[in-house]
């Protein structure tokens, strides 16, 4: 019998970003936005803070190297601050 495992590989890595927010933003579903982009990646948020000047994310990216950084790319695309924070 064989085997229906496809034998490709796949690289999976993990960046924890922290995502700030200008104010003009503060109303604009952007994570829901990343996520249907971006179908592949997982994203887990950590912590949040908001205020009325500004809020900030920090997010853990889960996904191939190459979709992580797509993603970070996009965010920057949408006026999101994106500090990279570790793994």
């Amino acid at each position: 019998m064989k085997s229906s495992l496809s034998s490709e590989v796949y690289i999976v890595a993990e960046q924890v970003v922290r995502l700030v927010y200008p104010p003009a933003l503060s109303n604009v579903p952007v994570i829901n936005r990343l996520i249907r982009n971006y179908n592949d990646l997982s994203v887990n948020i950590i912590r949040a803070d908001t205020s009325s000047t500004q809020a900030w994310l920090e997010c853990q990216l889960v996904g191939s190297p190459g979709l992580i950084e797509g993603a970070i790319d996009w965010l920057r695309g949408q006026g999101i601050e994106v500090q990279t924070l570790g793994a």
